[in-house]
């Protein structure tokens, strides 16, 4: 998996839609039930700097790969929806 740009995206979109997950199902139920904001403020910002490396993940595999434009924007779109990078790393790993 670590051998290729690809298979870095693939893991990085992986642990990014963990966080995502985790994000919305734990940490923000947590902050508005129990009153612990502690847990979005941690979660929230661990969630950030995984988002920030997954975006350039994509430009790096994008340019390395030579796909379109319009790949990079999919890729990016799909990691703002719940379970989005566990389907591109479907697709990913048909194309490697």
């Amino acid at each position: 998996m670590f051998t290729s740009s690809v298979g870095i995206l693939r893991f990085v979109g992986i642990v990014e839609g963990i966080s995502y997950l985790v994000l919305l199902a734990i940490a923000m139920p947590l902050k508005y039930l129990l009153d612990f904001s502690m847990a979005v403020t941690i979660v929230g910002g661990l969630h950030g700097v995984l988002f920030v490396l997954f975006a350039v993940m994509v430009v790096i595999v994008k340019f390395k790969k030579r796909w379109s434009i319009l790949w990079g924007i999919w890729a990016l779109f799909l990691s703002i929806i719940p379970f989005g990078t566990f389907y591109l790393d479907k697709q990913l790993k048909t194309k490697e």
